[in-house]
C-alpha cells in the first residue's frame, strides 16, 4: 500500500476495467452526472483502506462488476478544485462474462451509464488527458500479449514475538498484537488480486498471518515446511520445484514465509520465468514484517519475463 506522505492528498483507486468480445477488445468508461465527464472507474478510499482494496470496492459500487487486479499501471497526480493535490492509482482488470451477467448496476445519482468501447472510441470519450495516459498504458500491454496475467504473491509474516522473549521452539513463535493488526489490514489488498491459494510455511506466525486471508475469501491454505525458516537454516528447503508448479498452474498464489526465505522464493519466481535478476528483484525480495510483493506473469507466455511486480505495506498503528 502506498504511503502517503501529505494528509492533504487526496488518494484514490481505479482501473481499466477490460474483456474481449469475439476476439476484439472493450474497455469500460463510465459516464458521470455530478461532473458530466466521462472516465475511468475510481474512486476515493474509505478511511483505513489500501488502493488495492478501493479500487475492487469503487468498482464494485460504480459498475456492479467483481474483479480483481492485474498488472499495475501506474499513477496520476493533479489538483482538485478545492486546491488539494490527488493521487489515482490504475491497475489493470480483465473482466469475466460471469461477472457481466451478475452485475447489479442500474443508472444513479453517480453514474448515468457504462459503455464497453473500443480503445479508439474510449480515448475519445475519456474527458481527461491523464485518462487517455493509463488508457496508453494498458493498450502497450494489451498489444504486447502480457495484459492477460496471473500473480504469485510474496508475503513475509507479521511482527511476532522476539525470539528474545520466547521460550519455545522458534517455530511456534505467535504475533504479537501488531502482528494480529498487521494481518487483518493485509487481508483485503491481497484478497483484491484474487488468489485461489494460499501457501504457508509452517510455522505459526506466518499461519496466523494468512488466517484473515483466509477467512475472506475461503481459499485453500497448503501448510508446508518447504518454505519454513527451519528449513532454510538446515538447507532442506525446496523452494524451486513449488515456484515450478504453481507457475504451471497459470493461477494466482500467495506464499506466505520468512524474512531469510524470501530472496530465495523470488529467485525461483525469476529463474522460472526467465526474468534476468536485477535489483527490483532483489529489494522486491527485502520485505520488511507483512509487506507482501505481488510478482505479475503473462499467462500465455510464462517464459517471457516477470511483466510488473509491485511492493505493498502495511498501514500504519493508529
Amino acid at each position: 500500500m502506498s504511503r502517503i506522505t501529505s494528509p492533504a492528498t487526496v488518494i484514490a483507486a481505479g482501473a481499466v476495467c477490460w474483456r474481449e468480445v469475439d476476439g476484439k477488445l472493450r474497455v469500460l468508461v463510465v459516464n458521470r452526472n455530478e461532473r458530466a465527464d466521462t472516465g475511468l472507474p475510481k474512486g476515493k478510499l474509505d478511511p483505513g483502506e489500501t488502493p488495492p482494496q478501493a479500487a475492487v470496492r469503487e468498482i464494485l459500487e460504480e459498475t456492479g462488476l467483481v474483479v480483481h487486479l492485474g498488472i499495475p499501471l501506474g499513477s496520476i497526480d493533479y489538483t482538485i478544485t478545492d486546491g488539494r493535490e490527488k493521487t489515482v492509482y490504475y491497475w489493470a482488470a480483465e473482466v469475466s462474462e460471469e461477472a457481466i451477467s451478475q452485475s447489479t448496476f442500474k443508472p444513479n445519482a453517480e453514474i448515468a451509464s457504462l459503455n464497453w468501447l473500443s480503445i479508439a472510441k474510449a480515448r475519445k470519450a475519456l474527458s481527461y488527458d491523464r485518462d487517455k495516459e493509463i488508457l496508453d498504458e494498458f493498450e502497450s500491454y494489451y498489444l504486447e500479449g502480457k495484459a492477460r496475467t496471473f500473480a504469485l504473491i510474496a508475503l513475509r509474516h507479521g511482527k511476532a514475538i522476539p525470539p528474545s522473549a520466547w521460550d519455545g521452539p522458534d517455530s511456534t513463535r505467535p504475533l504479537m498484537h501488531r502482528g494480529l493488526d498487521q494481518a487483518e489490514g493485509i487481508a483485503p489488498a491481497i484478497a483484491a488480486f484474487g488468489p485461489v491459494k494460499v501457501v504457508s510455511s509452517s510455522a505459526a506466525r506466518c499461519l496466523a498471518t494468512v488466517k484473515p486471508l483466509i477467512r475472506l475469501t475461503g481459499v485453500p491454505l497448503k501448510s508446508t515446511k518447504t518454505i519454513s525458516q527451519d528449513a532454510f537454516e538446515e538447507d532442506e528447503a525446496k523452494v524451486r520445484p513449488l515456484i515450478h508448479r504453481l507457475v504451471g498452474k497459470h493461477e494466482t498464489a500467495v506464499l506466505c514465509s520468512h524474512g531469510p526465505v524470501l530472496p530465495e522464493i523470488v529467485a525461483a519466481i525469476a529463474k522460472e520465468t526467465a526474468t534476468k535478476q536485477d535489483d527490483s528483484l532483489r529489494r522486491a525480495a527485502m520485505l520488511s514484517t507483512a509487506e507482501f510483493t505481488v510478482l505479475h506473469i503473462c499467462t500465455a507466455k510464462p517464459k517471457a519475463g516477470i511483466v510488473k511486480l509491485e511492493t505493498h505495506t502495511p498501514l500504519p498503528e493508529v
